[in-house]
């Protein structure tokens, strides 16, 4: 019972997220300080979840192969390689260094 009470919780939430959003007027969305923020709001996001993801486990913080995996994609993506080559060498590098310990 109770996990469907959180379902139709999360259901009715979103939902009410949604209509919040329809209900903001045009004018407010045509200021170029929200457009500026609404740019930028994804990127800000995704880094703070990669980092997230990355440097913590439960409570503490740890570098460990993700940390260098994430380093060696911080690397290509300076030396402006391809998105596939920034992958591949974020996998080989993290898989590298499970291996080696």
């Amino acid at each position: 019972m109770n996990i469907w009470l959180a379902i139709a919780l999360t259901a009715a939430g979103c939902y009410a997220v949604k209509l919040l959003g329809l209900l903001v007027p045009a004018g407010v969305l045509e200021r170029p300080l929200v457009q500026r923020l609404a740019a930028l709001l994804p990127v800000a996001l995704l880094a703070a979840l990669t980092a997230q993801q990355t440097f913590a486990e439960g409570q503490h913080l740890v570098l460990d192969a993700k940390a260098a995996g994430l380093a060696a994609a911080g690397v290509a993506f300076l030396l402006r390689a391809p998105f596939l080559v920034i992958i591949t060498a974020a996998v080989a590098v993290t898989a590298g260094v499970r291996a080696l310990g």
